[in-house]
């Protein structure tokens, strides 16, 4: 089993990476992996609502249903797109993927809060330096300016 994750996760990397240089495909197929998905839960609830609920379980015809296997294959095909462009995770998390594609870095799923911390406090610092330069380039112009009086 931990070989077929791997082999998945592995897979999904790679489909991150060449996605995050097409950014509009990424999109597209994003898309219509969301899509899919989301048709395939409301057909099924609807099949599921029909038999169940409005029929409270009695025997039906199935000739007016619509298909309990068209919603699973809708469900199914939405849910290998999302999980394949790594979308179904980082939907709910962020949208640093297209970044962390181009770069090779971890999904921020995969981060620890420890490397997340990490990451923040070195963008902290970072910017501080730029304020800092920039206050001394003030002070250069400043200087320049009063010399050119």
């Amino acid at each position: 089993m931990k070989k077929i994750i791997k082999f998945f996760d592995k897979l999904e990397d790679k489909v991150r990476r060449w996605f995050s240089h097409y950014p509009i495909l990424y999109g597209i197929v994003g898309g219509i992996g969301t899509v899919l998905f989301w048709r395939g839960v409301w057909h099924t609830a609807d099949y599921l609502s029909i038999v169940y609920i409005v029929n409270n379980g009695k025997t039906i015809s199935t000739v007016n249903l619509p298909s309990p296997i068209d919603g699973m294959i809708s469900f199914l095909a939405g849910l290998v797109l999302l999980l394949m462009t790594g979308l179904f995770v980082s939907a709910f998390i962020g949208n640093h993927i297209i970044i962390s594609g181009l770069k090779g870095e971890k999904k921020i799923a995969e981060k620890t809060e420890a490397e997340v911390k990490t990451e923040e406090s070195a963008v902290k610092k970072i910017e501080e330096e730029i304020r800092l330069l920039s206050k001394r380039f003030e002070n250069i112009e400043k200087k320049l300016d009063e010399k050119k009086q």
